[in-house]
């Protein structure tokens, strides 16, 4: 059953039961009231007849019906009741509307308390039928109870009355009803628009997706709506944002602070997308892509942001640079030893065999050396793959790049991580190499050592290179900082500081006194527990 089809049948059945609820308190309302109000006015006029002069006088006639009957009639008719009967203190009936009953013995079986000299409301059958009757003694002029008066009225009249009401009732409850039901027609269209014509399982089931996707996605996600308050944020936006707990239960202020940074409100007031936009929320560097939320007649309901953490692109940039940079090597590497192969083939033809066996030797020997070293000495692959191509990327930036004899990688404990090693050598030897290449004055030479000392892993970069000046000391780890004027530089010393945070380690560097600069990098061996892993992380 479809869901507009069900809300309308559960609202018409709401209605009806509402309605039928209603209108039965009102007829038991009713009919409480009505008889409370029937019963109260023939005893007021019992009372009244009851203390009549002439009622008291013809009680003293020989044949006081003659006198009382006619009078009884009279006030009968102007009252609307349905009797009213005057008896003697044994019941005999001195009035009734059937003149044959006059003369006979009253009925009902309720005088006993009357001729107490109390007056009731009673109801009971009498001898025109079920009524409410009003009883009150008639006393003569000592006091003394000569008699009774009973006013009544049918209980068919009161519930002829109660009829005449209830199709009231009914038919004010049948136009309620179907208002409710063409209200109840327009909620659910609106109802249906509103959801896109979707069932509840579909939206159910879309939630959940939402979700899913929400929590896969790399990016993190803020909506919000037009009184600025944060309506969605998934788990990577609270963790680039530096929350530990739900956005939706931030403070006002806390939802505006991050509006404000996140630059949400322009968009909502230009209803203009923004892509690739650069901003710092929380002392971290974002990229943010705003979109406008229009509803169907492109009003803004809100805004969304998506963004990502502008570390993490400068390194797919980085890698994809070292990729190119990769390639061009290959590219002049095989023309290199083109011209190589060239000229040994000139040899052997000029017959100059000596001359090309001391060519060919000499070229194995630089780089058998330097693998060797590497392989007997680093024995870890991903690490020793690194600084093999970081040495060929040296040789042909014409650049003497060097391992230390004495360097030796011990084998690392799972606490250290090994992407973040690469991360680490990959940066400082890449900046050693942009030093020697920017100075002309100075050596292009680079060394590199890897060792142990105690339970610490020590990381060395040497360069001879123009060095840092005191006033940038400070600076150089910070995001961005760069003495280059081309843009996308000042990310490779951050990102070592931030490896080397994440190792627990610390990062230094000093003067070299024949010129450049050295960067050490000292991190623990040790195991740390799950506690102290959190403790530093934090």
């Amino acid at each position: 059953m479809r869901f507009h089809t069900k809300l309308m049948l559960m609202m018409g059945a709401l209605l009806v039961c509402v309605i039928a609820l209603l209108g039965i308190s009102f007829e038991q309302m009713l009919d409480g009231a009505l008889r409370k109000e029937i019963g109260t006015r023939a005893l007021n006029t019992a009372k009244t007849i009851a203390r009549m002069p002439e009622i008291k006088q013809a009680f003293s006639e020989p044949d006081p019906a003659r006198l009382i009957n006619p009078l009884m009639e009279t006030i009968r008719l102007d009252t609307g009741a349905a009797f009213i009967t005057v008896g003697n203190r044994q019941g005999i009936r001195y009035s009734h509307p059937d003149p044959e009953q006059i003369g006979k013995p009253m009925v009902g079986g309720d005088n006993e308390a009357v001729f107490a000299g109390h007056s009731i409301i009673s109801e009971t059958v009498g001898s025109l039928g079920p009524g409410l009757r009003g009883k009150t003694p008639i006393r003569d002029d000592l006091g003394n109870v000569i008699g009774v008066v009973s006013v009544g009225y049918l209980l068919e009249d009161i519930q002829e009355t109660i009829e005449l009401y209830r199709n009231r009732i009914i038919a004010i409850g049948a136009g309620i009803l179907f208002l409710g039901m063409v209200g109840t027609l327009l909620l659910a269209r609106n109802v249906k628009e509103a959801i896109f014509g979707l069932e509840p399982a579909q939206i159910g089931r879309m939630y959940q997706e939402n979700q899913a996707v929400l929590s896969s996605i790399r990016e993190g996600i803020v909506a919000v709506n037009t009184d600025g308050q944060i309506t969605l944020a998934n788990p990577t936006a609270l963790e680039l944002l530096g929350q530990t707990d739900s956005l939706e239960r931030a403070t006002e202020g806390e939802h505006a602070t991050l509006v404000r940074s996140l630059r949400l409100k322009e968009v909502m007031e230009t209803a203009r997308a923004e892509f690739d936009q650069e901003t710092f929320v929380g002392g971290k560097a974002l990229v943010v892509n705003r979109v406008p939320i229009l509803d169907k007649e492109r009003r803004v309901m809100g805004a969304v942001a998506s963004f990502r953490d502008r570390s993490e692109l400068f390194r797919v940039t980085e890698e994809l640079s070292r990729t190119k940079e990769y390639a061009e090597a290959l590219r002049s590497q095989t023309h290199e030893y083109s011209n190589k192969l060239h000229l040994i083939s000139a040899l052997i033809q000029l017959e100059s065999y000596q001359e090309a066996i001391e060519l060919i030797s000499a070229e194995t020997n630089v780089h058998v050396k330097g693998a060797h070293l590497i392989m007997r000495n680093v024995p870890d692959p991903l690490i020793g793959g690194l600084l093999l191509g970081k040495v060929n990327q040296a040789n042909e930036r014409k650049i003497s790049m060097v391992i230390e004899p004495e360097s030796q990688l011990p084998v690392l404990p799972p606490t250290v991580d090994r992407t973040l090693l690469i991360v680490i050598l990959g940066n400082l030897i890449d900046n050693a190499m942009e030093a020697v290449c920017d100075s002309q004055a100075h050596a292009r030479e680079i060394s590199v050592f890897l060792g142990q000392l105690g339970e610490w892993l020590i990381v060395e970069v040497e360069d001879r290179g123009p060095g840092i000046p005191e006033d940038h000391a400070e600076l150089v780890f910070d995001r961005g900082f760069s003495t280059k004027k081309e843009h996308d530089h000042g990310y490779g010393l951050y990102l070592v500081k931030e490896a080397v945070e994440q190792l627990h380690g610390t990062v230094t560097h000093t003067g070299n006194p024949q010129g450049g600069t050295v960067f050490t990098v000292t991190i623990p061996m040790e195991e740390y527990s799950p506690a102290e892993q959190e403790g530093a992380s934090r």
